[in-house]
């Protein structure tokens, strides 16, 4: 027979195992002091979201919101790369070929999510360290607080893959300074570092090796007030040297930026890139030329729609346009070129804006009667 002792090492080794067996979860949900906190445990596919994870966070998140002993949300992701590169498009793929329910059901706990989000009563604050595109834009941009480091890497690249910047996109890149936010949606263009906090997307900049201080800091708070909170993210933010002196990556391209991307369509757009012939404006036509025309012209009325809409009426209507996606060629088309066979060749039909009629761009934004969003 074993003595109590060892029995007692055995048990503890157990629970020690089972502790450990839980930490392999794709998404850790733990409440630490004050705060509740949703760790991205996917770090092989660079903490992309996939609906587990989704229909994981959501509740998490309706129940702290009601917990009087939850003062504040803190999202992160693990693996030193990525705080979340998108959403996991290939499944969503795999389901949209062969008409599976998973192609609605994604988009639609995901936008639920990123209302969720951006209706969250308690302060949210997403740690936005690393890789943070597309669907992991959806579970930061929409809180209050998002840090950036100098290892951020923000992007909306989805023109590319014949989707359009979902998420919300159409709700807060509008509403950057200018049209820095249409710029980032037709072109894909990527921030990196202090940048993101430059074009309004990040709230704050804090040194990367700085981020566990600060999270110990912030579920060291008590009872904290979201002035608190940001009176602790602003104290971390001022001691943040790195690239403190560089200037926007963007400055001396505002002005053009402001004009050439104000035109009211995408063929408009492209006429005033040609006739402005830069390097700067040559080099923005050649990264439109490989885009989806379907998804530039959806994409660019997304946009100026959202601009005056709430985030529940743009995602609304986002989800129309996820579901015009799924019934169309281009995002099957682009997701294989792009990640599957990885040709970055993608045949787009139709190939040429001209050819994008606007009865059909009507057609994507068509309200799905009974499958229609609804939050």
């Amino acid at each position: 027979r074993l003595k109590p002792f060892n029995r007692l090492q055995i048990i503890l080794q157990h629970l020690k195992m089972s502790k450990h067996t839980d930490s392999t979860g794709e998404v850790l949900l733990e409440k630490r002091g004050g705060a509740g906190i949703i760790t991205l445990n996917r770090p092989k596919a660079l903490n992309a979201l996939n609906l587990s994870m989704i229909q994981q966070i959501y509740p998490q998140i309706k129940t702290w919101e009601q917990d009087p002993e939850t003062f504040l949300i803190i999202i992160k992701g693990t693996g030193g790369k990525a705080f979340c590169a998108g959403g996991d498009i290939r499944a969503i793929t795999d389901a949209g070929k062969v008409g599976s329910r998973l192609a609605q059901d994604f988009f639609r706990e995901e936008y639920i999510l990123n209302n969720a989000i951006g209706t969250c009563k308690k302060p949210y604050v997403a740690l936005i360290d690393g890789i943070t595109m597309g669907g992991g834009v959806g579970i930061s941009v929409h809180g209050h607080f998002r840090v950036a480091t100098e290892k951020t890497l923000f992007a909306m690249p989805e023109t590319a893959i014949g989707l359009f910047p979902d998420v919300g996109g159409g709700y807060f890149l509008p509403r950057l300074s200018g049209k820095i936010g249409y710029y980032l949606a037709l072109t894909g263009f990527r921030l990196k570092g202090r940048d993101v906090l430059k074009a309004g997307i990040a709230t704050h900049f804090v040194e990367s090796e700085k981020l566990p201080a600060l999270e110990k800091d912030l579920i060291a708070l008590k009872s904290p007030s979201t002035e608190n909170i940001a009176d602790l993210l602003n104290s971390y933010h001022v001691k943040s040297k790195i690239d403190q002196e560089k200037e926007f990556v963007l400055d001396e391209h505002m002005e053009k930026i402001n004009s050439l991307f104000s035109a009211n369509s995408m063929e408009e757009i492209v006429k005033k890139l040609k006739q402005d012939g830069s390097p700067f404006a040559i080099k923005q036509l050649e990264t439109i030329n490989k885009m989806s025309p379907t998804s530039l012209k959806m994409t660019l009325r997304q946009l100026r729609e959202g601009a005056s809409m709430s985030l529940q009426d743009v995602l609304t209507m986002e989800y129309r346009l996820s579901q015009a996606c799924m019934r169309g060629h281009d995002f099957y088309e682009g997701v294989r070129a792009v990640l599957i066979d990885k040709d970055q060749s993608p045949r787009w039909k139709p190939a040429a804006l001209e050819e994008v009629s606007d009865e059909f761009v009507d057609d994507c934004f068509k309200p799905l009667g009974d499958n229609d969003l609804k939050l």
